[in-house]
């Protein structure tokens, strides 16, 4: 049995939820996938996987397999890349989507360096807070702002945004600063949909504080929640990746600064570290340089 080409195997029956789907990602029948999995489920003397006619479970055993072979086929996919990268120039087309706001403050401005760079590398570019299926859509990459990653897709981390709670002055001299997050149910909030109108404040002592709070306008998109937050209308949660210039220059100021709100990973998501392609290797390469040490948007502000 060719056990590496077994995890492999294993790992893509994992994160597709079928027998069917990883043989369709790994360009082989479902027989050949079964007879892999089993051969290995009697290689270690244990079941890795409870199948059903509707779904499939991870066992104990199968869980931690799974993780061990998910940093076992990185570790290898990063070996053939350091090999390869001598003897394969990067070219062609690379496909990339990305989240509206943070495409257009932070990822656009380093098109042209990286075209300069490679120069036989084409960019398509599609900025959409749509979630995509990088394979059904056919993108080489996506870059998402999460803080959970996904389970079926390999990530790089590219940078951490923190999130605060900001108000403008004016509205802060006319309806008082908050100094406890139950204050804020006094208080008019601008709530972005895509979080709802519980946050999870964390004190200083690192007990959460889940607040509830209100509002009269719900928006999904993060630049019309800081439009309405600059007009004066009200808190905001925010990341400082759209409002650190605002913060920078007082146009904004943080509200309970002693709180802490989760920070969100800025990730870069492509189907398989197994085979990476020239051009989304340097692409990835290229995002860990730009946003090294730190991150622009948190420059120049207190924590």
């Amino acid at each position: 049995m060719d056990r590496l080409r077994a995890f492999e195997v294993f790992a893509t029956v994992v994160s597709r939820g079928s027998f069917t789907r990883a043989a369709d990602a790994l360009d082989t029948s479902p027989a050949n996938v079964t007879r892999y999995v089993n051969e290995l489920e009697a290689h270690l003397g244990t079941r890795l996987l409870n199948r059903s006619s509707r779904r499939l479970s991870l066992t104990e055993s199968g869980e931690a397999l799974y993780e061990r072979c998910k940093s076992i086929l990185d570790e290898v996919a990063e070996a053939e890349a350091l090999a390869s990268a001598g003897s394969i120039h990067p070219r062609g087309r690379l496909r990339i989507n990305a989240p509206l706001s943070f495409g257009i403050l932070h990822l656009a401005p380093l098109w042209p360096r990286f075209m300069a760079r490679y120069p036989d590398i084409g960019l398509d570019v599609e900025l959409s807070d749509r979630v995509v299926d990088l394979v059904e859509d056919g993108y080489d990459l996506a870059i998402r702002i999460s803080r959970a990653g996904s389970a079926s897709l390999a990530a790089r981390k590219l940078a951490t945004s923190r999130n605060v709670i900001a108000a403008s002055p004016a509205y802060l001299d006319r309806h008082g600063t908050p100094r406890t997050p139950a204050d804020l149910q006094a208080h008019e909030c601008i709530i972005y949909s895509h979080i709802g109108s519980e946050w999870p404040l964390v004190d200083p002592a690192g007990k959460p504080c889940p607040t509830k709070v209100r509002g009269q306008l719900y928006t999904n998109n993060g630049d019309s929640a800081r439009a309405a937050a600059l007009a004066d209308r009200g808190l905001i949660w925010q990341p400082t990746f759209l409002i650190g210039d605002d913060l920078r220059a007082g146009r904004l100021v943080t509200v309970l600064p002693d709180y802490r709100l989760p920070d969100i990973d800025i990730l870069a998501l492509y189907p398989s570290r197994r085979h990476l392609g020239a051009k989304v290797r340097v692409m990835i390469d290229f995002l860990v340089e730009a946003f090294s040490g730190i991150a622009p948007w948190d420059a120049g502000i207190a924590r």
